[in-house]
């Protein structure tokens, strides 16, 4: 049980109910902490129509952070050309984004508290969309990586900040919300390639930032309006300077040694990021809640299921990413355009599950969705196995991506929704830079993982004739951390939403 906080407001007569959440299978996760000004509040089934405003507005954010992590990956050689720079260079325009993004990650809770949600998602969101205009007027290649890291790190905390939004406003209909706002952040990933194409066909690179400028103008304006205001839900707290050194760094030092592990440069930088992170659990497990990050968040047997379903579900996605595309390429003889085609029915599985996950979530319970959602993405996975063995049968690999597609779909939002509906209030802002930081580990984790025993694998089994049982190997590995998800995904709570009837007090 996490112990109350000496420097935060008292809990009121729901506290023991809230506090039995942590401890149970769900069944008492949502007491009366939402305060009874917030649009999410009572018993009634019905959403409230100022929930999907709030969330129309956050998902504004998630949704250009996202798509500004992918669109530049197609403009690269264009870049290097313009910018009369070289592509190992001109690669940090993206490398030097998504580090920035890791960087700013662990102060999202402390900033919230601080300054409050509103002010901080419109603040970031303006420079944002400033950093975006300079990106467009960049003169060189070292200028538009500076410029790009700017912008990262103001993006770094408009997803979580969106993501938290959403859960307070949301409450115990976080999974039906979720499940719907989240939708342009799943098409940013897709749409972020075709768009960058389509403007470099027509137009300069320097439009593939500045299109935000009239989004993010009315990104703003729109925030300005609907947002509510927070300002009674503060904790200012001082600022964990330890642990801010510790855990910042030590997550850019991670992903880029997970990036780089076949460089000189990887090992090293995982080690000591391995050593931060040890150095940081120590210290915060002194601080408690005055720490960055509060580390007893994760003794609630709720919210550690959900964050650990989180880390294999989001890992399982970069792997599969990863691996199933070198699969069609380097096995299956596809040119690179080919198999971004071939990938397209996992992205449509997804987008065909996700408006409807919320509402299988309340009525069947996170716990079932999840785990039936697991089964299906490892059957999908397991199909490759037989790819593998047999060679590419279109029809095969179309039902396995969809089938993946719709599996993984299935697993984030109930994982998601039970570690809000399971939290107090005031323990949402530090409670989402966890949970994103353990999911922005999750990918880079698993994908090197997999990448790493592909390798070892192709290097037992070299040649051509090798590459079946490389990959067949690949993908039982794929299928044993699908498992493992779906060992995770069995500890999430069994009730309909997570919602508990409010404490009499």
């Amino acid at each position: 049980m996490i112990p109350s906080r000496p420097n935060r407001k008292p809990r009121k007569a729901s506290e023991s109910a809230l506090q039995q959440g942590f401890e149970d299978d769900g069944s008492a996760l949502m007491a009366a902490e939402t305060s009874p000004k917030k649009p999410a509040t009572g018993d009634s089934d019905k959403i409230d129509a100022s929930v999907w405003k709030i969330a129309a507005v956050a998902a504004c954010g998630a949704f250009l952070s996202q798509i500004d992590a992918t669109v530049v990956n197609v403009s690269l050689s264009t870049l290097a050309t313009d910018l009369h720079s070289n592509l190992v260079s001109i690669q940090w325009v993206t490398s030097g984004y998504l580090l920035a993004l890791a960087l700013t990650l662990p102060m999202n809770g402390w900033v919230v508290d601080r300054v409050g949600a509103k002010k901080v998602y419109i603040w970031c969101f303006a420079a944002f969309t400033v950093s975006s205009a300079l990106c467009g007027l960049a003169w060189s290649a070292n200028s538009l990586i500076g410029f790009r890291v700017l912008q990262g790190m103001c993006g770094g905390l408009l997803a979580p900040m969106a993501q938290m939004m959403v859960a307070r406003a949301a409450g115990k209909h976080m999974a039906q919300v979720i499940g719907v706002s989240a939708l342009p952040v799943l098409l940013a990933p897709l749409l972020g390639p075709v768009l960058a194409g389509t403007i470099l066909q027509f137009a300069s690179w320097r439009w593939l930032f500045l299109v935000n400028l009239p989004v993010g103008v009315l990104a703003v304006v729109l925030a300005y309006l609907f947002l509510p205001s927070d300002k009674g839900e503060r904790i200012p707290r001082r600022l964990d300077l330890v642990g801010l050194v510790l855990l910042s760094p030590g997550l850019v030092m991670f992903l880029y040694g997970t990036e780089h592990l076949a460089e000189s440069t990887g090992v090293p930088a995982i080690a000591a990021s391995l050593l931060m992170f040890f150095v940081f659990w120590r210290w915060a497990e002194r601080k408690g809640d005055q720490a960055l990050i509060d580390l007893r968040l994760l003794k609630g047997k709720v919210f550690s299921a959900s964050i650990s379903t989180m880390f294999m579900a989001n890992g399982m996605n970069f792997a599969s990413q990863m691996l199933i595309p070198i699969f069609l390429i380097k096995a299956c003889g596809r040119s690179p355009s080919a198999t971004g085609l071939l990938m397209a029915p996992m992205g449509v599985g997804m987008m065909c599950i996700y408006p409807w996950v919320g509402t299988l979530t309340k009525r069947f319970g996170a716990r079932r969705v999840a785990t039936i959602g697991s089964l299906v993405a490892l059957s999908g996975t397991a199909l490759f196995i037989y790819l593998a063995h047999a060679g590419l049968v279109l029809w095969v690999l179309i039902l396995a991506l969809f089938l993946r597609g719709i599996g993984s779909g299935g697993v984030g939002i109930p994982a998601i929704s039970s570690a809000y509906v399971a939290l107090p209030r005031q323990d949402i802002p530090m409670a989402t830079a966890a949970m994103n930081i353990v999911q922005r580990l999750g990918g880079p984790t698993l994908t090197t993982a997999c990448a790493t025993f592909l390798g070892w694998r192709m290097a037992q089994l070299p040649g051509t004739q090798g590459l079946p049982g490389a990959f067949t190997a690949a993908f039982m590995l794929l299928c044993l951390l699908q498992a493992i998800l779906f060992a995770a995904a069995l500890r999430l709570p069994s009730s309909g939403h997570g919602a508990a009837k409010t404490a009499p007090g």
